[in-house]
């Protein structure tokens, strides 16, 4: 599915028009990204749960010289489904 699916699905159930249907879902989608970029913590009841955890830094290797490379650290956003989610 993606962000087209979502618009025409909202189409069809409720019959609002197409673009205020994409309003709603970008609006949505930047309100999400907004809150994650400053470090709050989504929760969608029987959805799941949105997490920004930061991530270590480290140490990787060029795999075409094999030289040692250092990870920065950084921020990565994880994905925990609720039970609802779980059970399909």
């Amino acid at each position: 599915m993606i962000k087209v699916d979502l618009v025409n699905q909202i189409v069809n159930r409720t019959g609002v028009s197409k673009t205020k249907a994409e309003q709603a879902v970008d609006t949505i989608f930047n309100s999400m990204k907004r809150a994650l970029r400053n470090d709050d913590r989504i929760e969608l009841r029987g959805f799941g749960v949105f997490s920004v955890k930061p991530r270590k830094t480290g140490i990787g290797r060029n795999p075409r010289t094999g030289s040692e490379v250092s990870i920065p650290p950084g921020k990565a956003v994880r994905f925990k489904p609720g039970k609802d989610l779980q059970s399909l």
